[in-house]
């Protein structure tokens, strides 16, 4: 059977260079207006029983090269189910091994998280009575900005995930907070629920995430650089956000990432914003404790070097929350590879694993929400 390979779908990004017996070599492509590029998704048809190699031939310059090392393709013959394979990374080409045991077999940088699995989220979310469901607006492909809203507390918790568009963890991680969120029987759930109003947008970058985009949008703006001056011109989907932040006022934030070199999940928090106080950084630190204490899969030895006091970067979300409503923001990553403190041989990191810790990281918030009250009097 004739080897093929396509990514004309929902989150597709590949191009194929060529074909040798049953060795394919590809590209990724770039984001639309923009030098970014790592995100993968593609079918491999008629391969069944036959070992191929795939080798993406431009990985060194891709947005973050080092996140090839120690790295291991996604691979699925369902696209419910995905593991590992073999990978190999060498002299700026990435090289997969495998012999499928379908005809059609889909590979991914990480498990997608299409539009259309956005969508089933959307109607299934939306349905429940304690939920009210909106857009926020379009973006510039025309598509809407799911927001959702529950709770009846005074508290006001902002979660948002996905501003990059190919950290589809991000979006799995929502999937979980929801589903715990929603639990009408989770203690937890309904003391956080009588304490907080929950503002939550699922997906901050549609239109990336349906091009197969890494980090940017429809234009190629990076909207987690945008947070100080949103326009409807460049980045509507921050700019329709943040107005409805200034709207509701922010006491929490959490911002949903996923990192390609970092083997773990970690946060990054507002130390070098200028009106840092040490009442947010000790709440920061708390719930940051918290986590640790919840979930075996979240640690506080790795991460991103923290800015000197005064230097943070307003133009990204976490800061720029942190210094405009003086939030307990943060921005929290997972690892497109897996979490080396506690590893996966067959799937790595994964859909159930962000889940899991968007569920844990609600855990941490509860234990922290008695003092976020008392600092809100």
């Amino acid at each position: 059977m004739t080897l093929s390979i396509s990514s004309a779908f929902d989150g597709g990004n590949i191009n194929l260079v060529a074909i040798d017996g049953a060795r394919i070599d590809l590209e990724i492509e770039q984001d639309h207006q923009s030098d970014f590029y790592q995100w993968f998704y593609f079918r491999l048809t008629g391969a069944a029983g036959q070992k191929v190699e795939l080798r993406i031939v431009n990985c060194a310059g891709s947005a973050y090269p080092h996140g090839w090392n120690n790295y291991k393709a996604c691979i699925s013959s369902d696209r419910e189910e995905w593991e590992r394979v073999e990978t190999e990374y060498t002299n700026g080409i990435l090289t997969i091994r495998t012999t499928p045991t379908a005809n059609s077999v889909w590979f991914a940088y990480f498990a997608p998280y299409t539009m259309e699995r956005h969508h089933d989220l959307v109607a299934s979310v939306a349905s429940h009575p304690a939920v009210e469901h909106r857009s926020l607006g379009q973006t510039l492909d025309g598509q809407e900005l799911d927001y959702f809203k529950l709770g009846e507390g005074k508290l006001q918790v902002w979660l948002y995930a996905r501003q990059h568009p190919g950290e589809t963890m991000a979006e799995w991680w929502m999937e979980g907070a929801l589903e715990k969120l929603l639990d009408d029987s989770d203690p937890v759930t309904r003391r956080l629920r009588e304490k907080a109003t929950f503002h939550i947008v699922p997906n901050m970058n549609p239109d990336g995430s349906r091009r197969g985009h890494l980090r940017t949008n429809a234009v190629g703006v990076n909207l987690n650089r945008e947070w100080h001056e949103p326009s409807l011109e460049r980045s509507p989907e921050v700019y329709h956000v943040r107005n409805e932040m200034d709207r509701t006022g922010v006491d929490f934030a959490m911002d949903v990432h996923g990192d390609e070199a970092i083997a773990a999940n970690f946060l990054a928090g507002f130390e070098g914003i200028p009106s840092w106080t040490k009442e947010q950084g000790r709440l920061y630190t708390a719930f940051s404790e918290a986590l640790v204490r919840v979930s075996p899969d979240f640690q506080t030895e790795k991460g991103y070097e923290i800015p000197k006091p005064g230097q943070a970067n307003l133009s990204m979300s976490t800061a720029q929350l942190a210094e405009r409503f003086g939030a307990v923001a943060m921005t929290l990553e997972m690892p497109f590879k897996d979490n080396d403190d506690l590893p996966d041989p067959i799937e790595g990191w994964s859909p159930d694993r962000s889940g899991n810790l968007g569920r844990a990281c609600l855990d941490a918030l509860h234990a922290i929400v008695g003092d976020l009250e008392k600092r809100k009097r």
